[in-house]
């Protein structure tokens, strides 16, 4: 049975691949930062289907210490999936230096870090990493600068990776579109939902589940690395 690691495995898209994954029949470690009752609750779930087949795990990804002793627990790893992101606006003029580390340590750092201290593990199973990317790291969504280059630098972060840790790891990335809604200081209201699901081809939001197949595959994939996969419903061909 194989292993996988899912950042910000318990809540929306994360909470998907871990079922997704568990699914396919892997052991998955759900990764959380302050989401503890939810991440207990999967993993009792996904234990009740396959008896010590979820754990949990908590790591604040901005924090090189908790990277570190988050990756000395793990014994064994074939897939590493970098999820856990930071989303909210941040207007150009109302910069400030805690949104930048706060968005950039955990969307791009934690990542970075984690790759490169699990490559051992990953490299000794021949495994691989997939990195949840965005199509605004290619084309910008207004009023979000910090997340938008953290985003395209996740991007350049995957193929280059692909470059370091080839032979044996195999790292790709997913590019989702509109999947689920923002919350909090994110949220959209129905006007600006209405016009997002205008510039999309197929005119609908895609599912988690569908972000989650599409790790599944590059997970089970051995002859494909340094690829983005975007899974946006077409919308990139209107921006």
């Amino acid at each position: 049975m194989k292993t996988a690691l899912v950042t910000g495995g318990a809540h929306r898209i994360g909470q998907q691949i871990c079922r997704t994954l568990h699914e396919a029949n892997f052991s998955v470690i759900i990764h959380y930062n302050t989401s503890s009752l939810a991440a207990q609750n999967l993993a009792d779930e996904l234990n009740l289907i396959r008896a010590n087949s979820a754990e949990i795990i908590q790591a604040e990804l901005s924090n090189t210490n908790d990277i570190e002793q988050l990756c000395q627990s793990i014994e064994s790893l074939d897939v590493l999936v970098n999820n856990a992101s930071v989303f909210y606006p941040t207007p150009i003029d109302e910069l400030t230096l805690t949104d930048y580390q706060n968005i950039m340590n955990t969307n791009l750092m934690g990542p970075l870090f984690l790759s490169s201290t699990l490559k051992g593990k990953l490299s000794k199973n021949q495994g691989s990493i997939v990195n949840i990317v965005d199509i605004h790291g290619d084309r910008p969504l207004k009023n979000h600068a910090i997340y938008n280059i953290s985003k395209a630098a996740i991007a350049m972060m995957t193929k280059t990776l692909a470059k370091e840790l080839a032979p044996n790891i195999c790292v790709n990335g997913v590019s989702p579109g509109s999947i689920l809604w923002p919350e909090n200081e994110a949220e959209l209201n129905q006007s600006q939902k209405q016009s997002m699901l205008n510039k999309i081809a197929l005119n609908k939001q895609g599912s988690a589940q569908d972000i989650a197949k599409t790790v599944l595959f590059l997970a089970q994939s051995n002859y494909i690395t340094g690829q983005i996969i975007a899974v946006d419903g077409g919308r990139s061909l209107n921006q």
